[in-house]
Order: C-alpha cells, then sequence, then structure tokens
C-alpha cells in the first residue's frame, strides 16, 4: 500500500481546469444536439425528453445547464451568432465606410445561412427574438448604422427604424433563401433596396450592394467546425463582374445629395 503522504497532490487549478473542460464538453453536446432536434420538430413541437434523448444524458444533466428549452435555445442562437460573427465582422471592419460595413455584414451573414443548412433552417424556425434581441448582430449593426447617421450618409428618422428594416431584412430574406428558389446575389438585391429605402443614391446603391468581398472558406468555432457546408453558390454575371478581383473596393462613401 502506498503512503499517501508521499503522492504529491494533484494541483488545484489542473483540477479546476479539467471539470471546467467536461462541463463546456457537455454543454457543447447539448447544444450540437438541440440543433439536430430543432431542425426535425422545431421548437414549438420539442420538448426536454427530445433534447436528453439526443445528447444522450440524464434529465439532472440537462438541468445543470439550462433551466428550460427557452433558456437551451438561446444559448444556442448567441453561440451560433457569435461564432459567425467572429469570423464576418473583422472582414467588414476592414471597411472605413460605415455604409459598407452594414451591407457588407449584410451580406455575408446572410451568404453563410445557405452555406450552412443547419444553420439557416434553425434561424428560420426560432424567429428574430430569439435570433437577434440582445445579440452581438444587433449591437454591430446599431454601431454602423449610427455612425451612418451621424455622418450623412443615409436618411431616416431614427437609428432604431434602420435597424429594425436591416434585422427584419435579413431574417426575412434568410427565410427566403431556405424556403423558396431565389437567385445566388438575393443579399445583394435586398442590400441594395435596402439602401434606396435610407435615400442613398441609386447608382452609390448599386455600387455599394455589389462591393467585392473576402471569401470565407468555412467558420471556425465549437460548433460551426463539426457542420456540413454547401459549396458557396455561383454568382450571377453581373455580381461576377461587380467582384472582379482586379477591381479593389473604395472604401469612400459619398453623402446622398
Amino acid at each position: 500500500m502506498k503512503n499517501s503522504k508521499n503522492v504529491p497532490e494533484e494541483p488545484e487549478d489542473h483540477r479546476v481546469r479539467v471539470g471546467a473542460a467536461r462541463r463546456n464538453k457537455t454543454r457543447l453536446l447539448l447544444l450540437e444536439s438541440a440543433l439536430g432536434v430543432l431542425h426535425d420538430k422545431g421548437p414549438d413541437a420539442a420538448v426536454i425528453e427530445d433534447f436528453i434523448a439526443a445528447a444522450g444524458v440524464s434529465r439532472g444533466t440537462f438541468y445543470n445547464y439550462f433551466d428550460t428549452t427557452s433558456a437551451l435555445l438561446l444559448a444556442l442562437a448567441t453561440e451560433m451568432s457569435n461564432e459567425v460573427l467572429a469570423t464576418v465582422d473583422p472582414i467588414v471592419l476592414g471597411f472605413t465606410s460605415p455604409v459598407e460595413r452594414f451591407c457588407a455584414g449584410t451580406r455575408l451573414y446572410m451568404q453563410m445561412a445557405t452555406r450552412y443548412p443547419l444553420w439557416g433552417s434553425f434561424l428560420n424556425r426560432v424567429g428574430t427574438r430569439i435570433a437577434t434581441r440582445g445579440q452581438l448582430i444587433e449591437k454591430y449593426l446599431t454601431r454602423d448604422l449610427t455612425e451612418a447617421l451621424a455622418a450623412g450618409l443615409i436618411k431616416v428618422d431614427d437609428v432604431l427604424v434602420a435597424r429594425d428594416m436591416v434585422l427584419g431584412s435579413i431574417f426575412y430574406g434568410i427565410e427566403t433563401m431556405v424556403t423558396e428558389p431565389t437567385h445566388a446575389n438575393h443579399p445583394e438585391q435586398l442590400v441594395r433596396s435596402i439602401l434606396r429605402g435610407l435615400c442613398v443614391p441609386d447608382k452609390l446603391a448599386d455600387a455599394v450592394a455589389y462591393l467585392p468581398l473576402q471569401s470565407i472558406e468555412s467558420i471556425e468555432g465549437p460548433i460551426f467546425s463539426r457542420l456540413k457546408q454547401n459549396a458557396p453558390k455561383p454568382q450571377t454575371a453581373k455580381a461576377a463582374k461587380k467582384a472582379a478581383p482586379t477591381r479593389a473596393p473604395s472604401n469612400k462613401t459619398t453623402k446622398p445629395k
């Protein structure tokens, strides 16, 4: 029998790290499993039994992480949206014009909903109340729209009106893209119409809506790294011409007259 006095104790911080990693792994398992359940049943029909069966955990384990299915939905929406924005927003911030920033962000976010079908289906099913309220996408869009309004680049009575126009268009547009036949440049057409609604001149709206964007190979993150993605949709002739690599995007946006 070994003398316990001669056995060095495991450092406390190591045990804490191991425990935290185990809890994070279980939480991630619940989130990943929930995505499949929601795709099959939708948020209204799914119950706790569906989620614990899909994850292979006990009811008690589920309640260690989420009090309700609504809490699970909110956590999943937050985690996935943040993973998308962790890739999208650095690209967006490469543009100096706030108009070009919110347009680029809108296009890229919508494109990812079709690249990752489970993500697009999830957004379509849970709706804007869960997918946008208090989320980073709302914060980032409001940031760029506020700056655009202050600079006189858009015309609208209140920035919250502009925010609602853009967010509503994004998520209704995503629903269209994942449920109806549409064109590869649907996000660009939508953005151009939003800009016209914000009193941006037609010629400028057309140019900004089709600015070349950096290609996103994949979304890196604990959840998205496990999801299958579709190949990017081929561009229309118009979009391809607008996005020719020999033309660098201009970050100068003139004020609407």
